[in-house]
């Protein structure tokens, strides 16, 4: 007899007819001979109603009372859905979390969950009765009972942190859609429907927008090798299965508060080449990254750092053995991309041996600003400078010199509680990889996003670590951060440009901060742009296959979308466009990788 834990959405419960249906299929999996828990959500729109109430009687609720307002949501569902099931002669029992003894962090409406007392749940269970539980809800401690709130996507956590702490067999989140599809199929309506994913790539693409699940609960399942599967509540079809890696052992005590950071990597065989100041046009990421795939050239990281006067740097890594022949691709194609033939000043060619690459991997990371500030400060305090950044849900990786990759490696070592003989070189702890897995898993849309760039930062140890710890100090989570490859030297002090995203709600709050840094620390201007879309690409299946990001860039420059920013992971390739075109962006690269199914999927109201 397995143990599942089953959640439904709020749209599944939104109506009585709905909450029907939901206990006629916990009747069906109760009957094949199954234990069975239930997470429900608040029913259909009725969190918003009560955000809308609070906000009618005040224009900043306070937060413990906003946690007592909202937690009164899922009461109503697990009431309903557990009347309906004995209503069928199926015996159950609702449950809020704090009943369930759900344990979290002191903090109103964003808590994390410590830890959770299964003993009351397989009572129950052994009494052979469904226990349907309130999602998205806990209680502060078990001495003070303040009623706490998880944030968005909170049932998603609630529910695969059960499957954790009761080591069930198996987790299913039932939603209005028939899966993980390779796209919102709200803005693509023939998305295709994905038999599996891995959690890296599901990590991804759930922090880039993907709202059929929510990061942090893909976060437990991978850390925790929980069985996800993602199916719909309207039929019978199998739905995504999401494969997490074996999992290290974990205790369940801080369940969500575990070592952010698991693993530290490097690779020494590594050299850059970058094109300083090419015409900030569509089309110029295409020719040069399409020439390179032509070559069959395999490429590392991509970073295209924001625009000024008209022109961008856009640099890469490649291995060693193959810099000869990037850099050739690149002489040669120098002197298309310039506006004025020629100029030699555009489109420069710079190449530089002996660096490395060293990275932080662990999906603890996520929406945890202080993880990659504590990345850049353990550098500094070493005295290594930080040439180029790369980030993603699961990784945060430098480029340094590699004459200073070993005490890298042993400080963060040091800094994250990561033995030091664990620690991997290249290509060792990449994810679950399918030999015939798609290149692209999926694509992404990222609308409310911000972008603030630091014009003249000092080039030296230090800067990244001070100015995004900062940034986590104020509780501000970074997405991309890109440097600039050029160098300008003022009055003695050789400076570069910064530039990073975050979400629309935080960037005003961003520039104030850096505002009084800039101040204080001698850094130029602190400029701010709201109107940017992020487009991205996921797919572990990317490792290895040279024309990706190539493929990528010449659907937007078909497009005539213009590319501001680019940034790559091992699984990853994210553009910043124009607000105004990201949805365009979207089509475009969907259709360019052939992620159709020739049918459309209809989204339940």
């Amino acid at each position: 007899m397995a143990l599942i834990v089953q959640k439904y959405g709020g749209t599944s419960v939104g109506s009585v007819e709905r909450i029907q249906a939901v206990a006629q299929r916990v009747m069906q999996t109760v009957q094949a001979g199954n234990s069975l828990v239930v997470v429900v959500s608040a029913m259909g729109k009725t969190t918003d109603g009560l955000v809308k109430l609070a906000n009618a009687i005040s224009s900043n609720p306070c937060r413990r009372e906003m946690d007592m307002l909202l937690s009164t949501g899922e009461q109503v569902s697990i009431a309903l859905l557990s009347m309906a099931l004995q209503e069928f002669g199926q015996p159950a029992v609702s449950l809020t979390g704090a009943q369930v003894g759900i344990v979290t962090e002191a903090e109103h409406t964003r808590a994390r969950i410590l830890q959770i007392s299964s003993q009351r749940i397989e009572k129950h269970l052994k009494d052979r009765k469904v226990v349907v539980v309130a999602g998205f809800q806990g209680i502060s401690s078990t001495t003070d009972w303040e009623i706490t709130t998880l944030g968005r996507g909170g049932s998603d956590t609630s529910a695969v942190a059960l499957a954790a702490a009761l080591k069930a067999n198996c987790c299913e989140i039932y939603t209005d859609v028939p899966g993980i599809l390779t796209t919102d199929p709200r803005i693509v309506p023939e998305a295709q429907l994905m038999t599996e994913i891995t959690s890296d790539e599901m990590l991804e693409l759930a922090s880039l927008g993907a709202k059929v699940l929510h990061p942090r609960a893909v976060e437990i399942a991978r850390n925790y090798g929980v069985e996800l599967v993602v199916r719909s509540s309207w039929s019978d079809e199998p739905g995504t299965k999401v494969i997490s890696p074996q999992p290290q052992s974990r205790s369940l005590v801080g369940l969500e508060i575990t070592k952010p950071v698991d693993g530290v990597e490097y690779d020494t065989n590594q050299a850059k080449v970058a094109l300083l100041r090419v015409p900030d046009r569509p089309g110029v990421a295409a020719r040069l990254f399409g020439e390179i795939a032509r070559q069959n050239l395999d490429v590392d990281l991509i970073i295209q750092s924001i625009h000024e006067s008209n022109t961008n740097d856009i640099a890469f890594t490649v291995t060693t053995p193959i810099l000869k022949r990037a850099e050739a691709v690149a002489q040669a194609i120098a002197p298309v991309l310039r506006s004025h033939s020629a100029s030699q000043e555009e489109a420069e060619v710079m190449v530089q041996q002996q660096i490395a690459k060293v990275s932080i991997v662990g999906a603890g990371m996520i929406g945890r600003p202080g993880v990659a500030a504590q990345m850049f400060a353990t550098l500094s305090d070493a005295g290594i400078n930080i040439q180029m950044i790369s980030t993603s849900e699961v990784k945060v990786s430098c480029v340094i010199d590699a004459e200073d990759c070993d005490r890298a490696i042993d400080v963060l070592c040091r800094t994250f509680e990561v033995n030091r003989q664990e620690a991997l070189g290249k290509n060792e702890h990449l994810p679950i990889q399918n030999q015939k897995a798609p290149p692209v898993r999926g694509v992404a849309l990222a609308l409310k996003q911000a972008r603030l760039a630091i014009r003249q930062v000092h080039d030296r140890p230090g800067t990244a670590a001070k100015l995004f710890g900062l940034l986590a100090q104020h509780n501000i989570s970074v997405d991309m951060i890109i440097q600039s490859q050029r160098c300008r030297v003022v009055d003695g002090i050789p400076k570069r440009d910064i530039a990073f995203t975050v979400a629309q709600i935080d960037a005003e709050e961003a520039r104030r901060v850096l505002a009084e840094a800039a101040a204080e620390f001698g850094w130029g201007e602190v400029v701010v742009d709201s109107a940017i879309a992020k487009v991205s690409i996921v797919g572990a299946g990317m490792i290895g296959q040279p024309g990706v990001a190539a493929r990528m860039f010449e659907a937007l420059a078909q497009h005539k979308i213009n590319i501001q920013m680019i940034t790559t992971s091992e699984i990853k390739i994210s553009c910043v466009v124009a607000q105004e075109q990201g949805i365009l962006a979207l089509k475009a690269i969907h259709t360019a990788f052939e992620l159709g199914s020739g049918q459309q999927i209809q989204v339940p109201a």
